[in-house]
């Protein structure tokens, strides 16, 4: 393991951009207090190199379209003050809720594997809010205008692509995955330019934090071992509180973030979720899935599947995921080197010990997750391989990955030809043989099935259905509709629904892009 980091590259002047305190006024603060904001500002007392205190570039005629009230009351807010001209002018940045201090984040990534200079380019940090429970949620806006990290970019972001994060976002967090989640959707009355000109809009998200593998990077790049101490000390009191009496809790720290995305990469595997564009400043280190350009779920099962039209050599296809993942936090580890060890060569050791544990912990969580998929109550040495030898035989047959799984736990297979194929039926007779060496009945094992392999996904033809109807015809109903059945993804939805089917050979292939 060695260092990526040369001289800091600096960013273009932001001398033009105004700075926050020129021009937020009162009568553009929100200041309605039955709507619940708590807002707290703690990584804006980190050293000012992480961030510019920057506001949003006021829209012409905001309407909120998407307003997810669960959420909202999760946080602590009041959907019936934020609905309306509030909501319009609240989630489009037009008017800033009291308490919160808008700054755009300084970070950096290895994108496709270079390094590049980053930040929020189109986002805006508004601060922690504070939930009645005590948890902190980051709120920012996505698509909000230019930041002096826009890289000549106007800031903006069109309505398909925050419709389709706020979608596959919130269908993860039915799923029990961790990730960012969407609190609202505004359209801006303004185009943005592309390809062709679309629909401008600014998404709402939430976060445990924005805290990236790239934001270490950026801090390492500056050259600067204070600044990164006082990242990684920041880091450890939002999300690993228990390292800090630990001996080392630098190694610590990477240990622990290793832990949550051995964990967070076994999930995405288990539902068949490909993230499409994992470079490192899209690595949170809180463990959440973070940005939904590319991503796309698999229908037919292939390791080798990548939906994203940029990903020519599939470097983040499904099956590549655990090992880019690996990859990213020794770009991390590499950032925390200094802080591990003063002698260089022992830090670099112990990094690499620690880096080198993430394949047998990924490996635990994936085995533990498939042996629920395959109902399998207790542990034998073989399950791993009873596990890999059906997908090796899905693989072969083009099976559909998640239609599979809950076939299986019906306990009545298609009478499809491919089930009745030589290869799967002897494959059943060995998962039937395990099941009945297990004390536990069928029921039990029908029930562990039916909570950990979904009846939906959201099926990408069903996400282009909802995106269509909303961007060319100003239809949310059905975008509502497919996330009421997201919403509840163990339960089967009525066989006339069609949710759980896979596209028709006439929808395939799929190709995703990175949504800007």
């Amino acid at each position: 393991m060695t260092s990526s980091y040369s001289s800091p590259i600096f960013f273009q002047s932001y001398a033009s951009f105004e700075r926050q305190e020129d021009f937020i006024t009162p009568s553009n603060r929100q200041n309605r207090p039955e709507a619940g904001w708590k807002f707290e500002n703690s990584y804006a007392r980190l050293p000012e190199a992480f961030y510019v205190r920057l506001n949003p570039v006021p829209v012409r005629t905001p309407k909120l379209v998407v307003f997810n009230e669960a959420l909202a009351h999760f946080l602590g807010l009041n959907p019936d003050a934020l609905k309306d001209d509030e909501g319009d002018a609240v989630f489009s940045g037009n008017r800033i809720p009291e308490g919160a201090a808008p700054l755009a984040q300084a970070y950096a990534g290895h994108q496709f594997g270079f390094f590049t200079m980053l930040g929020d380019g189109r986002a805006l940090l508004l601060g922690e809010q504070v939930t009645p429970k005590g948890e902190r949620f980051d709120i920012q806006y996505k698509g909000s205008g230019r930041t002096p990290f826009s890289r000549q970019g106007d800031g903006r972001a069109a309505l398909g692509p925050m419709l389709r994060e706020y979608i596959i976002s919130e269908a993860l967090h039915a799923l029990g995955i961790p990730t960012t989640r969407s609190l609202a959707v505004v359209t801006t009355g303004e185009q943005v330019f592309r390809e062709t000109a679309l629909q401008g809009a600014i998404l709402t998200r939430t976060a445990s934090s924005h805290i990236r593998v790239g934001t270490f990077e950026y801090a390492a790049a500056r050259g600067k071992p204070d600044e990164i101490r006082a990242l990684a000390d920041y880091t450890i009191r939002r999300h690993f509180p228990d390292l800090t009496p630990d001996g080392n809790p630098y190694l610590a720290l990477l240990g622990a973030a290793m832990e949550r995305q051995a964990s967070l990469v076994a999930r995405w595997l288990l539902v068949g979720f490909i993230h499409g564009v994992m470079n490192t400043d899209n690595m949170a280190l809180c463990g959440e899935t973070i940005d939904y350009g590319p991503c796309a779920f698999m229908d037919a099962y292939d390791p080798n599947t990548a939906f994203s039209s940029i990903d020519h050599n599939g470097r983040y296809a499904y099956g590549r995921q655990p090992q880019i993942a690996q990859w990213n936090l020794a770009r991390f580890a590499e950032t925390l080197l200094p802080l591990i060890h003063e002698d260089s060569q022992k830090a670099v050791s112990m990094a690499n010990e620690a880096i080198s544990g993430f394949s047998e912990t990924f490996r635990h969580y994936w085995l533990a997750g498939m042996r629920s998929k395959l109902g399998l109550l207790n542990q034998e040495a073989d399950d791993g391989a009873l596990a890999e030898d059906l997908l090796d035989c899905m693989h072969r047959h083009g099976t559909d990955f998640t239609n599979t799984f809950r076939y299986l736990a019906s306990g009545s297979l298609p009478e499809a030809s491919v089930f009745r194929a030589q290869d799967f039926k002897q494959w059943v007779e060995r998962w039937q043989a395990r099941l009945k060496r297990q004390p536990d009945s069928w029921e039990s094992s029908r029930r562990l099935m039916n909570t950990h392999n979904p009846a939906v996904i959201p099926r990408n033809h069903r996400v282009e259905e909802a995106l269509e109807a909303a961007v060319e015809r100003d239809d949310f109903t059905v975008m509502k509709k497919l996330l009421a059945f997201l919403s509840q993804p163990y339960r089967d939805p009525p066989e006339q629904a069609g949710y759980h089917l896979p596209p028709l050979p006439s929808e395939q292939p799929y190709r995703t892009f990175c949504g800007t």
